[in-house]
């Protein structure tokens, strides 16, 4: 069966005016559903160059790509294309172009800025059967997988070798490797590790063009800008991703954890500092409060001291007589820095236990509230403490309770907001508070950001920390891959005109809505 045919007014999208000045951007207008004429020749179009099995349409089907992992907004796309190959994936992006249709990048669904939500009027183009991974090669230590490979999916093929994939969400055994470069995902070990940024040497993809685009190189440094470092984080809207290749590090010998009690919050985010001015760079440095460390226990069992203000993992790896001195010298500095207890790991299994108690905070946090709102910024470390009274006080202005666990190492902190959307007005209190812990985020010298990305959700705090001319440089760069405003528009970069008005409605105490959008 021939393709039918693209009308000719629509083989090729229109290039950028001559007239646009620098960051200006069309988009397309994704607040309404196509109309029927358009959807049908949309649907037409992707049928005949997808099996019947790769595209979805009908609205039941369609729900379960109504959201991503940020459930508060949500609805449903015109279509989800869900191809097998990468030339399918590119025949999609054909025609999205050519009909000037919006197309959300999705991988697991499981990110937390909504980065993946659609648009009525748009194509989600999900990569989750591209799950190949193409080759392990232990000398090289590296991996090329296809995006929808999980992430603890590539550990697993590499265990054999005695090696793995260093960084690790939370979300790992569901999470993709595509969502990870879409996000720049980190995990309780990026201190020692690095970000998923540290740990890529190669980018694959199509433009939305239907264009094979390449970023870095299989080797350790590549010519040219960095354009790799670019793509990482840029959640969907540069490229589409279809191949990746992954740094894989050796299993270290042995591992151990210190559990580490303290009987002030501001005690153990300055023993954090001390830590890391001791010159000591442990492989994971985690810290939680009270109210967590009590949701956490209550659900695994982890071990963990009920009684403490705060505590910190803290894990050293490497061979038996590195992880000796360094526990050592980590027990010092803690003790040193006020630890009321020390607790150190005695078995893989403890090891791993404490570390399900801080992998499993989100799941411990969902069994005690109706609804909870993980929120993710970054501050310096010494201002943990400074934080964390900050946050107390927004609780009692706000009247909702938070929970709170922070990658410590590195200052990213994940408040979880717990409220219940069934109550009125309740979602939109729980954004003020969220907003307000942001934007001391900024006032305390961090970002609003550390690893969930931008999305929807932190759209209008990125008018807080950028200028009018960082945010139009940030779109120049956007109509350099992608000219027609097409690929995931109205995320991560906030237009003058939302910023203009979400400044009018701050000082009222209010929040900017996304009126196109459902909530709950």
């Amino acid at each position: 069966m021939n393709a039918p045919a693209i009308p000719s007014t629509l083989a090729t999208a229109s290039p950028a005016p001559s007239s646009w000045r620098l960051g200006e951007l069309r988009f397309a207008d994704t607040s309404q559903p196509l109309a029927a004429e358009k959807r049908q020749q949309l649907i037409a179009a992707l049928s005949a160059r997808l099996p019947s099995d790769c595209l979805v349409f009908d609205e039941e089907p369609l729900k379960p790509y109504e959201c991503d992992g940020l459930s508060g907004y949500r609805q449903l796309p015109a279509a989800v294309a869900l191809p097998r190959t990468e030339d399918q994936a590119a025949e999609v992006l054909k025609v999205c172009t050519a009909l000037e249709v919006p197309v959300v990048p999705r991988g697991a669904g499981t990110g937390l800025s909504g980065g993946a939500t659609p648009h009525r009027g748009g194509v989600v183009l999900s990569t989750a059967r591209l799950r190949k991974i193409l080759a392990i090669e232990p000398d090289a230590r590296r991996a090329r997988v296809q995006p929808g490979v999980r992430n603890l999916a590539i550990s697993e093929a590499a265990a054999p070798f005695g090696l793995y994939y260093a960084p690790d969400p939370s979300s790992q055994i569901a999470c993709t490797i595509g969502g990870n470069i879409a996000e720049n995902s980190g995990g309780v070990h990026c201190l020692k590790y690095g970000l998923t940024v540290h740990n890529v040497l190669q980018v694959k993809g199509l433009t939305i063009e239907g264009e094979q685009v390449s970023f870095g190189s299989e080797a350790f440094d590549f010519p040219g800008l960095d354009l790799l470092s670019l793509m990482i984080g840029s959640e969907g809207m540069l490229a589409v991703v279809t191949e990746v290749t992954v740094k894989l590090v050796p299993k270290p010998a042995l591992a151990r954890v210190i559990m580490a009690s303290f009987d002030d919050v501001e005690k153990a985010g300055l023993a954090v500092a001390d830590l890391i001015g001791a010159g000591i760079i442990p492989a994971g440095l985690e810290m939680m409060d009270k109210p967590m460390t009590a949701a956490v226990e209550e659900f695994v069992h982890a071990g963990y001291d009920l009684n403490a203000a705060a505590i910190l993992l803290c894990e050293s790896d490497g061979t038996p007589e590195e992880v000796a001195e360094e526990i050592g010298r980590m027990k010092a500095v803690l003790s040193a820095s006020g630890a009321t207890e020390l607790k150190v790991s005695e078995s893989e299994a403890e090891r791993l236990r404490f570390w399900s108690g801080r992998k499993n905070a989100f799941p411990a946090s969902g069994r005690i509230s109706a609804d909870y709102y993980c929120m993710d910024g970054t501050i310096p470390r010494r201002r943990l403490g400074e934080m964390l009274r900050k946050i107390a006080a927004l609780e009692k202005k706000y009247g909702l309770s938070c929970l709170n666990v922070f990658h410590a190492g590195d200052g990213n902190l994940h408040p979880l907001i717990l409220f219940d959307a069934a109550k009125p007005g309740e979602f939109e209190t729980t954004e003020r508070f969220g907003a307000e812990i942001l934007e001391a985020c900024v006032e305390f010298g961090g970002t609003i950001t550390g690893e969930h990305g931008v999305g929807i959700e932190k759209i209008n705090s990125m008018c807080v920390q950028f200028s009018p001319e960082e945010r139009l440089a940030f779109f120049a760069v956007k109509r350099a891959f992608d000219p027609h405003g097409l690929l995931n528009p109205g995320k991560n970069i906030p237009t003058l005109s939302r910023c203009a008005e979400y400044g009018r409605m701050h000082v009222h105490n209010g929040a900017l809505r996304f009126p196109e959008l459902e909530r709950f």
